[in-house]
């Protein structure tokens, strides 16, 4: 009795060649022409007339034979996709990891499922942004975000006062001169806050995601271990049809 995983490995190749020898059958069905032929053959009036050859067309197609070839190749595949489908009743596996079972008779094909799931769940998360690691971060679990200590900045402003160039003399007035310069007027304190992710938790994150894509992957081949039972539904519907 070959195994479910047998089946499902030689059921895709059968469902493409049946799909393909259906469709060529399908197309020469179409051609009425195929169904038909003659046989021609010529008597003469009399003695003295001239003989001819017969003539034919040979029936390249007969509708009994093409639903008998369509019966063929339709009941193998029925037969495999049944014995596949009535196998997968049965099976069934617990994913466990690191010895605690997650899931409990998980049938073989939500396990199918779920391994895409988890591989695109994987994805999802290596794209998810981490802390920038140029910064402290601490956990503010009121807000549910990351906060760095308060960073302290210069406020300042654009001042002008006059500067003397030329001291006066006797003969000459003090020359002075207007000039710019930033003043220290007060401070700014950042706080920086984030929603990302510390690396550390992105990395057990995928950790265990990969665990548990190992468990599914391993549940999924036991689950298709069980053994399966030849089923024979093809013949009991064409028996039934060309009856």
């Amino acid at each position: 009795m070959p195994k479910l995983n047998q089946i499902i490995a030689v059921e895709k190749g059968v469902k493409s060649r049946v799909y393909s020898e259906f469709t060529e059958l399908h197309k020469a069905s179409q051609k009425g022409d195929l169904f038909n032929g003659f046989v021609k053959t010529y008597r003469k009036r009399d003695e003295e007339g001239e003989d001819y050859p017969p003539e034919r067309k040979k029936v390249q197609l007969n509708a009994v034979n093409v639903m008998t070839h369509a019966a063929n190749l339709l009941t193998e595949m029925f037969d495999v996709t049944a014995t596949k489908d009535w196998a997968n009743c049965h099976a069934v596996a617990d994913v466990e990891v690191d010895g605690q079972v997650l899931i409990k008779g998980a049938p073989a094909t939500f396990l199918l499922f779920l391994e895409k799931q988890i591989a695109d769940l994987r994805t999802f998360v290596e794209k998810l942004p981490v802390l920038d690691e140029a910064d402290d971060w601490t956990r503010d679990e009121n807000m549910g975000l990351f906060k760095t200590a308060p960073i302290a900045t210069h406020r300042t402003k654009k001042v002008q006062r006059p500067i003397v160039l030329y001291e006066a003399t006797k003969e000459h007035p003090a020359q002075t001169q207007i000039i710019s310069e930033d003043v220290t007027v007060g401070y700014w304190d950042t706080v920086k806050h984030s929603g990302a992710l510390p690396a550390p938790w992105k990395q057990a994150w995928l950790g265990r995601i990969e665990k548990l894509s190992k468990a599914v992957k391993y549940a999924r081949e036991q689950a298709n271990s069980v053994e399966a039972e030849r089923k024979e539904i093809g013949k009991k519907i064409f028996d039934y049809l060309l009856s």
